[in-house]
């Protein structure tokens, strides 16, 4: 039987001050930069949850909703979704806050599924994930038909194998 823990328990929230050395030429956040500050955020969630090294197996699809300013503050909230046997999907909320102004609007939201390994760069399994308050639990529920599109799409999986998938579709 595997290891539980709850997925409270990888909650990860980082700030960041916008730079100028951030921004693109329109003094926005550039997209890549937002992708690493993502990348960092859920790398840490997922460490907390399965207590190892782990590495970026997938990035869904990431809207840039808002820009972001220079001298705003980004702010990240990561946090494991579910985990499979060695890999973790990690939800990932952004917001930005123009402090001067009192505003503070959401502006990306993006899944992030990272895999943890041993010291050898091998899979190695991980906890089970337990989710516990509402939202935990739909987001829960939702990765694993997630889970199946990714692969599906990366040609893992073949689209009727996808039980999960098909059933949201009704399918049969």
């Amino acid at each position: 039987m595997r290891k539980q823990k709850p997925v409270a328990d990888s909650f990860v929230i980082m700030t960041e001050l916008v730079l100028p050395n951030d921004t693109n030429t329109l003094n926005n956040l550039m997209g890549g930069r937002m992708m690493h500050l993502m990348d960092i955020a859920g790398a840490i969630a997922a460490q907390k949850h399965s207590n190892r090294i782990v590495v970026t197996a997938s990035v869904d699809n990431v809207s840039f909703r808002d820009a972001i300013r220079l001298g705003n503050v980004v702010t990240l909230q990561a946090q494991v979704t579910r985990s499979f046997s060695s890999s973790m999907e990690v939800h990932i909320d952004v917001w930005a806050e123009d402090i001067p102004n009192g505003t503070k609007f959401k502006t990306n939201e993006a899944f992030f599924t990272f895999v943890a390994v041993d010291q050898s760069g091998r899979p190695i399994d991980v906890p089970e994930a337990v989710p516990e308050t509402a939202e935990e639990i739909s987001l829960y529920e939702g990765a694993l038909r997630r889970r199946q599109l990714r692969l599906v799409l990366a040609g893992r999986m073949k689209p009727a194998e996808a039980q999960e998938l098909k059933a949201l579709f009704a399918l049969e």
